[in-house]
């Protein structure tokens, strides 16, 4: 369905021509973006001259799926205004902005998180509007911008009438409310590594942020509370940006970690903000772009000279390191692996590392640096690696275990062990299938992508079955 404007919609032509997209082409961007998302949409060239030529405007997500479309051949985000499309219903660009002022960027994380809760109610909800409009561009504000002032003067919050409801009496903020907010993300961040970012576990976080994060975030503090409690927000923003991030949501996750990340610079915690900034690191180089990868754990890195501790540098070495491997870079990447190790070497168990950091340790850097091995194709130090990642498997990072696993298994199929690849795929659908996270099933994906000429033999053709329910499960 579609309603029809008034004469030709100009802005949309004039974009497409900047960015190269024929009619047939964006047609076609657009049903695939609709299909990551569970929607059948069947345009045709003839449907954008319709939107070109006549004005008509698609209803739905379709408008926002035109404006992904497009900002994914340009490389940056596209508002709806600039193609013409201002008037659709609406899906605001909630989540992006960085705000200078502190009272302004309480108001963008509140808002992203009731507009979240309501997309899960919905199945799916905004979410699936912004389906694809992923932008590592719109990474570099908050970057440039933490790098210039990791921290606010200043964060206390008078007492102000709330919006609507209630007494309409803000709450009294304490350190007492701010310390259920850590707990939270404690818990969350067991469930997250035993279960996967799907699992209904984890889904409750973004619930957690919207019923008591933000109503606490609204409320009246201290400077010395507000830190501690923006610091909190931060840490359970970041965690629902990963989860999002997790289950293949890249677009949600882009939204909260830059929201994490402007929480940390009030919250006056700098590694904080390093950790934020490694996140998004991760996800730049997970979705290809290795080189803004680069950039954003170096901005983690730069700040943190001489505030973090030895083990969270050498975490956001790591991450650099993965970021140069994806690139294609070894000689950087292995200069930022060894200084990593070097990092962790010195780390000591009196060090005060933050809490968030409890996952990091020889086998996390050992797993990475297998990846960034496997990025760089030598599989004869991916299977060194992924011996020593492997050697102490726990129930605790359920998921990291079958990560490890699918990587096991690609080193020995480059190294000619097509018995051994088999074995360890099937050691990881078996961890893969009591978990829920999307990312580990692109990892299974890839393994079997890369058995695809050995289709005939026997025991690859049963992987392929064993891995048939996992593939078909719903995303």
């Amino acid at each position: 369905m579609s309603r029809e404007q008034r004469g030709p919609n100009e802005k949309l032509g004039t974009v497409l021509a900047l960015a190269g997209i024929s009619n047939a082409g964006l047609a076609r961007r657009v049903n695939d973006l609709g299909a990551q998302r569970g929607l059948t949409l069947r345009y045709d060239k003839t449907s954008v001259a319709r939107w070109v030529s006549k004005g008509m405007v698609p209803q739905g997500a379709a408008p926002h799926l035109i404006a992904a479309a497009i900002g994914q051949k340009l490389g940056r985000p596209v508002p709806l205004h600039e193609i013409g499309l201002a008037d659709a219903d609406p899906a605001p660009e909630v989540g992006l902005a960085f705000p200078r002022d502190v009272g302004a960027a309480v108001k963008s994380a509140t808002e992203l998180y009731r507009l979240d809760l309501a997309g899960r109610r919905t199945g799916g909800g905004i979410w699936q509007s912004l389906a694809g409009s992923f932008a590592v561009s719109a990474y570099a504000t908050p970057a440039s911008r933490w790098l210039i002032t990791p921290a606010d003067s200043s964060v206390a919050r008078e007492a102000q009438p709330l919006e609507s409801g209630g007494d309409n009496t803000p709450q009294k903020v304490g350190h007492s409310d701010v310390q259920k907010l850590r707990e939270a993300a404690e818990d969350a961040r067991r469930w997250d590594s035993k279960y996967g970012g799907g699992d209904w576990r984890s889904s409750m976080v973004p619930e957690c942020l919207r019923v008591e994060a933000a109503p606490l975030l609204l409320g009246a503090y201290s400077d010395d509370v507000g830190r501690a409690l923006f610091g909190a927000s931060a840490e359970l923003t970041r965690l629902a940006g990963w989860m999002a991030f997790d289950t293949g949501q890249q677009e949600a996750a882009q939204r909260y970690y830059i929201q994490a990340l402007r929480l940390a610079r009030a919250a006056a915690d700098v590694p904080l903000g390093g950790y934020v900034l490694a996140s998004m690191s991760l996800q730049a180089t997970y979705r290809g772009f290795g080189d803004e990868g680069v950039d954003l754990a170096q901005a983690a890195l730069e700040r943190n000279r001489g505030l973090a501790t030895a083990r969270t540098m050498s975490f956001f070495r790591l991450v650099e390191a993965r970021a140069h491997a994806r690139a294609g870079d070894a000689h950087a990447a292995g200069a930022a692996l060894r200084a990593a190790e070097g990092w962790l070497e010195r780390a000591r168990d009196g060090d005060h590392d933050p809490s968030w950091l409890g996952f990091y340790s020889y086998d996390r850097f050992a797993a990475d640096a297998a990846e960034c091995y496997r990025d760089l194709k030598a599989p004869r130090q991916v299977r060194r690696f992924t011996e020593q990642a492997l050697s102490k498997p726990t129930e605790e990072f359920v998921r990291s275990h079958g990560l490890r696993l699918v990587v096991s298994a690609v080193a020995e199929l480059e190294s000619g062990n097509l018995d051994a690849a088999c074995e360890q795929g099937t050691r990881a659908l078996e961890v893969a299938g009591r978990i829920s996270s999307a990312r580990t099933t692109e990892y299974v994906k890839d393994l079997l992508h890369r058995l695809e000429p050995y289709g005939d033999e026997p025991r690859v053709v049963e992987l392929r079955e064993r891995a048939r329910p996992l593939l078909m499960a719903p995303a």
